[in-house]
């Protein structure tokens, strides 16, 4: 009997549920319709957002994501590409299935090729009043190519730049500049003499043995510990994998270059030395940041934003002397670093609305609140009162926030201060708001302020009060007028694209067993992948990049 009445229960439920089903049966059940709904009663919109440059899985409930909310009406469900998964994408577009916003990296001309974002224009000229004051005559620097100059991203980078701080160069313990009595590092033979003075005195720390350099070249990050650095060294500025000669218009895939077969030699003879960590190509990104925040790793070559929480780690551990301090290396004095090198608003990569998003206008009138004063200010300082506080009319950081931005990895994360700058429309570290102030809280003064008592204490002795003093200046390394190569969107399929990726894992291969291998058999090795990028035709590629330098120029009005 009680089987009977489950089953007639059963059966009154999907009755039920079919007349409601039916009751809605004017169309008004999309998504589109139960927003309207939650609309009119002041409940927020719910943008789903994916960003392809990674992150951890986080609720939009910190107090900013609550005050943006609060602000727009418009709640962020973030999603991250699963292990590194450079897939994602592609996925997206064999389904056709996208979220409402999309940060795609350097496949957003996948995106755009398959009908999966929209053109922004009309909505730019209609509704952008934010945008279009941040971005003033740079606007054009956001247009797809010549042959499509229409806009479908904005964000990612600021508009307006200054260079208070270095990223991507050598970076050597602060311990190790303090116990040698400050010396001058300029060259490769320079940081390898003094990593070499200073293992040979002090091989273990805390009961570990030291490493001299690490790198990671186990992942994606290959290009940035061990691709880029082999640039800087020779001093070109940061163009990914080419080297650009703007006069001539003509773009270069850099591994020809025989500047980096010096720098990639040097480094096969620091790894016969013993001076390379032999896990360099091996261990995970965990495992890298925890050697750092050990503090046994003597130096490194990577960006900042990289190693931040094992800075972070090793500050919180009282191990401030532990911490790096950025080199401006190159091979031999005949090169200059071009670190402190000034791009222009480089364009190409942003947030992009998909094309079957049903809160196409909410998402647009979102991304330019984002670029307000009012979305700027909040994002970059926090809440007044919580985060920062009004002292003679200027923004001042409350001093625990400041100490923790500077020792707590999860800073950003809990509160949001900082945390939804990147890849979001911002202003730069360069700009000031309506009241002259710093729209960021990187100012120069914040930026020497935020040095730790180690870092103070070794600029006093170099007599200075920045590490970028003893770098080559912006004002004196001129304006990119093509941006930076590796920004650039290259369509799917190209020739280019083809030639470029089946490169790209030729020289990460062939490069890091070079590195790893004999000594003697270094040129050979070298010469066989020079003989292997000639055959898959990479003068092709140069010819085709050369062009898009050209056509970028031509597109932003720079070229003359």
């Amino acid at each position: 009997m009680a089987k009977k009445l489950s089953k007639w229960l059963h059966a009154v439920l999907i009755l039920f549920t079919l007349i409601a089903l039916a009751a809605c049966s004017d169309g008004e059940t999309s998504k589109e319709a139960e927003n309207e709904e939650e609309g009119s009663s002041d409940e927020p919109i719910t943008l789903t957002f994916f960003n392809a440059d990674g992150g951890e899985e986080k609720t939009f409930d910190d107090p900013v994501a609550k005050k943006i909310t609060e602000e727009t009406g418009i709640k962020l469900e973030m999603d991250y590409p699963v292990g590194g998964n450079d897939e994602a994408i592609p996925l997206m577009i064999a389904s056709g299935e996208y979220p409402d916003l999309i940060f795609a990296k350097g496949d957003i001309g996948k995106l755009i090729e398959a009908g999966g974002v929209i053109k922004l224009d009309d909505l730019i000229e209609e509704k952008g009043e934010n945008l279009k004051a941040m971005y003033g005559d740079q606007l054009d620097r956001l247009r797809n190519s010549l042959d499509d100059p229409s806009i479908y991203t904005v964000g990612t980078y600021g508009v307006e730049n200054a260079y208070w701080s270095t990223s991507g160069t050598f970076q050597i313990q602060l311990d190790v500049l303090r116990e040698l009595g400050y010396p001058k590092i300029r060259t490769l033979e320079d940081f390898e003499a003094a990593l070499t003075e200073y293992y040979e005195k002090y091989p273990e720390i805390d009961g570990q043995k030291n490493i001299p350099l690490a790198l990671l070249g186990s992942d994606w990050r290959w290009l940035i510990t061990v691709g880029d650095p082999a640039g800087f060294a020779a001093g070109f500025a940061g163009d990914g994998q080419w080297v650009v000669d703007e006069e001539a218009g003509e773009a270069t895939y850099k591994f020809l270059r025989p500047e980096l077969k010096e720098y990639f030699k040097w480094l096969n003879s620091m790894n016969a030395k013993g001076l390379l960590d032999p896990e360099s190509f091996t261990h995970t990104y965990d495992t890298y940041i925890s050697k750092l925040s050990s503090g046994r790793v003597l130096s490194i070559a990577d960006q900042d934003w990289n190693f931040t929480d094992a800075d972070k780690a090793l500050v919180a551990d009282g191990k401030e002397w532990r911490t790096y301090a950025p080199l401006p290396v190159t091979i031999s004095e005949e090169y200059t670093s071009k670190s402190l090198k000034n791009y222009g608003f480089a364009g190409g990569w942003g947030i992009a609305i998909s094309s079957t998003s049903e809160y196409q206008e909410e998402a647009f009138e979102f991304l330019d609140w984002m670029a307000s004063e009012e979305a700027q200010i909040l994002v970059n300082w926090g809440i007044e009162g919580e985060h920062y506080d009004i002292v003679d009319g200027k923004r001042v950081m409350q001093e625990e926030d400041r100490e923790r931005m500077n020792s707590d990895a999860d800073y950003s994360k809990e509160t949001g201060v900082g945390y939804y700058v990147y890849p979001f429309p911002q202003w730069g570290n360069g700009a000031v708001d309506s009241s002259g102030q710093p729209i960021t809280p990187n100012s120069e003064e914040q930026t020497i302020a935020n040095f730790n008592s180690a870092e103070k204490e070794a600029l006093k002795e170099y007599e200075m009060e920045n590490w970028v003093d003893w770098f080559p200046q912006t004002e004196d390394l001129g304006i990119s007028k093509h941006g930076q190569a590796f920004n650039y969107s290259i369509p799917a399929g190209s020739e280019l694209q083809i030639i470029q990726q089946k490169a790209d894992d030729l020289t990460e291969q062939r490069i890091t067993q070079a590195i790893l291998g004999d000594p003697a058999n270094f040129d050979q090795a070298w010469d066989d992948m020079i003989t292997e990028l000639e055959a898959m035709n990479i003068e092709k590629a140069n010819e085709l990049m050369s062009q898009k330098v050209k056509d970028t120029m031509e597109l932003w009005g720079t070229n003359e």
